[in-house]
């Protein structure tokens, strides 16, 4: 499947509510499916870092994520439907805004509900990394994006100035 353009901050389709994806085992959302495979593994291949897309990113308002990080395969229709009180913080980052991090802060451990690639109702329980990431890509799909999440707004900082801070021990980020 081709490659797409993900689509970059100040696209208004990136703030838009995904619609739910009607249709559960058709060959235009396997498609869809495996244009965000595709388009993950470029991205990831040039960039260096990425394990999660969501169908927004690359044009369509669409109920579906794809993720390459313990579990591997596309999500329709995701939902949370657990979440622990237990939360931590982290600097997050986006392929949608690449150069930018926004420090979150997410719940440890969720609980998602939602059809694979064949149409089957399935549930995935997520902890530390798996968990925030679930939670990023789901939140595109709500027209949300990480910077919205950062606990305030001295918590979004450019990536190369984040690399520089980084490395000086007075410096706590």
């Amino acid at each position: 499947m081709p490659v797409k353009e993900i689509l970059l901050l100040g696209n208004p389709i990136l703030r838009q509510k995904c619609t739910a994806v009607k249709s559960r085992a058709s060959d235009e959302i396997r498609s869809l499916v495996a244009d965000l495979r595709d388009t993950l593994a470029d991205f990831r291949s040039r960039r260096g870092f990425g394990r999660g897309i969501a169908a927004p990113q690359i044009g369509f308002s669409q109920q579906i994520i794809y993720i390459n990080f313990e579990y591997t395969g596309g999500l329709i229709n995701p939902t949370i439907v657990r979440r622990s009180r237990k939360k931590f913080r982290m600097w997050d980052d986006c392929f949608s805004f690449p150069d930018i991090l926004a420090h979150v802060e997410r719940n440890y451990t969720i609980e998602v509900s939602f059809l694979n690639e064949e149409g089957k109702r399935r549930q995935l329980k997520a902890s530390g990394a798996l968990s925030e990431l679930l939670q990023h890509e789901i939140d595109h799909l709500n027209g949300i994006l990480a910077i919205e999440r950062a606990i305030d707004s001295k918590h979004i900082i450019l990536r190369s100035e984040y690399e520089k801070l980084a490395h000086k021990p007075q410096i706590t980020l």
